[in-house]
């Protein structure tokens, strides 16, 4: 009688592994963005990329893991989308406007993504560093347009301070535009080109 003896499997090279993290990863974009947080288990994802339901689990703990890994992808485009503003203009006041619309039309193209990223429950920063660092790259552009700008003696105050307070003023117009509230006599556009919107 003869046996058949099964032939282990071998191991996968580092750049196996992360491209199948990153199918994993692109799944996942797709269906947290369609679906949300709460309706995606790791058999859906499994399901979408035709493997085995264990399969997600070889190459993430779970899905805490997974959407961090979510929203490190799409930080990393936000930032480099931002980093791309940065380098096209000289002068620093066209630089932050380019910034200001690059922000803008990051988040009107993918305006779920958006929410993924800024709106949904998030896991302490210390648990996932990668994405943290790429949030902090996506500031960094914005914190040196605004030095730049005050060193320029365009802008006056602390740079720190200006710089989360110019994130927070477009982070809430783009968020009530998405929110459908911006309808009590000014829109968007009416918004976007006052000029007391310096950003």
């Amino acid at each position: 009688m003869s046996y058949h003896v099964p032939v282990p499997r071998a191991p996968l090279s580092e750049d196996q592994v992360q491209a199948q993290r990153d199918r994993i990863v692109e799944a996942a974009t797709d269906l947290f963005v369609r679906d949300g947080y709460e309706a995606l288990t790791m058999r859906r994802i499994a399901q979408v990329l035709g493997e085995s339901p264990m399969t997600a689990y070889r190459y993430f703990e779970g899905k805490a893991e997974i959407f961090a890994a979510v929203r490190t992808h799409l930080y990393r485009r936000f930032a480099d989308s931002q980093r791309v503003a940065f380098e096209s203009c000289d002068g620093p006041m066209a630089r932050l406007l380019a910034m200001r619309e690059a922000y803008l039309a990051f988040a009107f193209a993918e305006p779920t993504g958006y929410r993924v990223m800024f709106e949904l429950g998030q896991a302490p920063q210390d648990d996932f560093p990668e994405q943290s660092a790429e949030g902090e790259r996506a500031f960094g552009y914005l914190l040196r347009a605004v030095e730049a700008a005050m060193d320029a003696r365009l802008m006056h105050g602390d740079p720190l301070t200006t710089a989360h307070l110019l994130w927070a003023q477009v982070h809430g117009i783009v968020t009530l535009h998405l929110a459908g509230k911006l309808h009590l006599g000014r829109t968007l556009e009416d918004l976007r080109h006052l000029d007391g919107w310096q950003w």
